[in-house]
């Protein structure tokens, strides 16, 4: 957290980083998995070596919070021509619903480079928390797709 105004700071996360990531990822996931009767999510699959890969790619930014030194908040982005994909936004389960991951969203725009001109997203239909949190900061849905037992929501918003 930061010392002067209470807001935490966001930091730039690396390869490095990788395995406290992929430890955050899988806890916050964990309640994803179990909203969408679904134990196979990507966040809950992917092995150190493939978020390392991915950490490595210079089209990826990865975002944090840290508190105490401990990795409380995450997200990632992927830039795509005028686009940035915006995935796996994490909060440590004992952290969640205290605004850690509206800070991240907010601070992406700090990051994103000037061609970027939209920022895109998706999210499980039965995260309804989230897709709420979404739609506060200002993204709207553009398409829902099935993917078996639920829809993925897909969202954006311009930059």
């Amino acid at each position: 957290m930061s010392v002067d105004n209470g807001v935490p700071d966001v930091v730039r996360l690396g390869p490095d980083d990788a395995g406290e990531i992929l430890t955050l990822q899988r806890a916050a996931y964990v309640s994803e998995a179990i909203l969408h009767d679904d134990l196979t999510l990507p966040p809950l699959v992917q092995t150190l070596d493939e978020l390392t890969a991915e950490l490595s790619d210079p089209d990826v930014t990865a975002l944090g919070i840290r508190r105490d030194g401990r990795l409380v908040a995450a997200v990632r982005l992927r830039t795509r021509g005028d686009t940035a994909e915006l995935g796996r936004l994490t909060v440590v389960p004992d952290l969640q619903g205290r605004g850690l991951g509206t800070r991240l969203l907010t601070a992406i725009d700090d990051h994103l480079p000037e061609e970027i001109d939209r920022v895109e997203l998706f999210t499980g239909e039965r995260s309804v928390a989230n897709i709420g949190l979404y739609r506060r900061l200002g993204y709207i849905e553009t398409r829902r797709e099935n993917i078996g037992d639920y829809h993925l929501v897909f969202m954006c918003r311009r930059v």
